[in-house]
């Protein structure tokens, strides 16, 4: 048999292939002179030589070809996933050197950090610089004491020469004692204020300097100094603030908003309507997710919702979305 022109790829099977296939299963083997037509039957590994005789190969079932390939593959991923590593850990002194040299003056305004000894080595010193304010974004509903504790000689230091302080959380750090224990020690010009939602992570120092996360982890972080940034970060958190409501000092009495079921419940009841999973609204919310159920619930009670898709449809036809506007 003339072999002929077989152009394709090895993840695709042509029509003499799978006539060549088809005989090699009735007959048990096929001559490896006939086989030279459609060679994809051995890239994928549905024929193998014949141990009883060189000049003939037997099929292979597609059972047990294809685990093969698949497992080929997965081998190919991981080594080049180590090789990724390889090549991060090797390129990571050079970025580092890079970032050096574009803190100093007349290099770009953007810094890179990696790590979070860096990290916070770089916020640090730019907070010894500072002699004006301290704009912070603190996302998420829990700070960890000791990671308080770290940073309250800083902050205090800061406060004593002068300095203003104003810190944005969610409405959940109402209820963490030590976010609260924390400002209570600060002595000096200090504001808290909190929104059901914020932006990411922000330090923001005499508006002159930011930090911002440049990673999921938050163990990569830019130093921005471009003065348009600036002022673009400068214009979001004061519109934040002003949308936000006073923690500390504290505030005259009264239910807070995070206590307010009407004003969390509108806010879930958006983000469910924008199709999010309860965990990704506790997320947003910084929240534990028995707490946005425990919401969803009421409103479902309140609507008259029998399930999640009425839910959004009783949500939307009630206005309750609009009614604190």
């Amino acid at each position: 048999m003339t072999a002929k022109a077989h152009p394709h790829g090895a993840e695709e099977f042509c029509e003499e292939g799978s006539r060549l296939y088809a005989h090699a299963l009735h007959w048990g083997r096929l001559r490896r002179s006939d086989a030279s037509a459609a060679p994809c039957l051995a890239e994928l590994g549905l024929l193998r030589p014949d141990p009883g005789d060189a000049d003939w190969l037997r099929p292979v079932a597609p059972a047990v070809a294809l685990p093969a390939l698949l497992n080929s593959i997965e081998d190919e991923i991981a080594q080049r996933r180590s090789r990724e590593a390889r090549l991060a850990a090797a390129f990571a002194p050079l970025m580092e050197l890079d970032a050096r040299r574009a803190a100093v003056p007349d290099s770009p305004m953007i810094s890179i950090h990696m790590g979070f000894q860096r990290i916070n080595a770089a916020i640090a010193e730019a907070m010894r610089g500072a002699s004006q304010e301290l704009l912070t974004i603190q996302p998420g509903g829990f700070r960890p004491p000791d990671q308080l504790a770290m940073v309250l000689p800083r902050e205090q230091e800061l406060l004593t020469r002068g300095c203003h302080m104003r810190t944005l959380y969610q409405h959940a750090s109402r209820h963490s004692p030590a976010v609260r224990a924390h400002y209570e020690q600060l002595d000096g010009h200090v504001e808290v204020r909190t929104l059901d939602e914020v932006t990411e992570r922000l330090v923001l120092l005499d508006r002159s300097v930011a930090f911002i996360p440049a990673s999921t982890d938050r163990t990569v972080a830019l130093e921005i100094r471009h003065p348009a940034l600036i002022s673009y970060l400068v214009t979001t958190f004061e519109r934040l603030w002003r949308l936000a409501t006073p923690m500390h000092p504290a505030t005259a009495p009264g239910p807070a908003p995070h206590s307010d079921p009407t004003n969390r419940q509108r806010t879930i009841a958006a983000l469910l309507i924008e199709g999010h999973t309860d965990a990704v609204i506790a997320e947003r919310l910084g929240v534990n997710i028995r707490t946005v159920r425990l919401h969803i619930a009421k409103l479902a009670a309140a609507l008259g919702s029998e399930s999640r898709a009425q839910l959004g449809y009783r949500i939307a036809e009630s206005g309750i979305l609009h009614s604190g506007e």
